[in-house]
């Protein structure tokens, strides 16, 4: 599905990525996790063309994209949800759901779906976006990356500053997604978010994968956590 080979990326002379690898599968979530500065927000960046990869390879179904404008991947099946949510604040619910139908050209039928994992945006349509409380928005950008139908959903830290009820909401949408197909990239700073719903956690350290393990193998208590993430 999703493979990034010795992939190189940071912002002018900072190198924040140094020959990242990792790949996720369909129906797979697969948690990025590690210090600030780590470069797990990097990475999903890269992916997205916002940062360009300097080295190595990106491929989606073997495809390279690492290529293409950042305009164009979207278009290509992998949705994006950034750090922050980033709506358009003066549009209402629908309008943000239709920019994201728009992406891939898709219809009502796929909006519908995509409601169906969110019934309560189902309630606030008409409501400007950025009247919608923290949680409410995080699930309006989740839906509209949604209504890409991706292949491939990335998620910056979503669980952020969410009341305990909205998380799990976002973690019972992120569940549904994998038996949907959908392959999942996570970036998650919350060790119980983390556990709950990964296949796989990636530990980042000095923008490299140090360590992949298998999450029903690990506990809160797991040594990995205070090496890698510091908790």
């Amino acid at each position: 599905m999703l493979s990034l080979e010795g992939v190189e990326a940071g912002y002018g002379a900072v190198r924040v990525l140094g020959g990242l690898s990792f790949a996720v599968q369909s129906g797979e979530v697969l948690c990025l996790m590690g210090r600030n500065g780590a470069g797990k927000s990097t990475a999903l960046k890269t992916v997205m063309g916002l940062v360009r990869a300097q080295a190595g390879t990106i491929t989606l179904d073997g495809v390279r994209i690492d290529r293409l404008a950042a305009h164009e991947i979207p278009r290509h099946g992998i949705g994006y949800v950034p750090q922050g949510r980033r709506l358009f604040g003066d549009l209402t619910v629908a309008e943000n759901i239709e920019i994201g139908l728009m992406t891939r050209r898709r219809d009502r039928r796929v909006r519908e779906r995509v409601l169906d994992l969110f019934p309560r945006l189902r309630e606030r349509m008409g409501q400007l976006s950025r009247t919608l409380s923290g949680g409410e928005q995080q699930m309006l950008a989740i839906a509209r990356a949604l209504c890409l139908e991706p292949k491939v959903l990335l998620l910056d830290e979503p669980t952020e500053g969410l009341q305990p009820s909205m998380i799990v909401l976002i973690r019972d949408a992120v569940v549904a997604l994998r038996h949907s197909g959908v392959a999942t990239v996570l970036v998650e700073q919350r060790v119980d978010a983390a556990l709950a719903v990964a296949d796989r956690i990636a530990f980042i350290a000095g923008g490299r994968v140090a360590e992949v393990a298998q999450a029903a193998a690990l506990d809160p208590r797991a040594p990995q956590f205070e090496t890698y993430v510091g908790v």
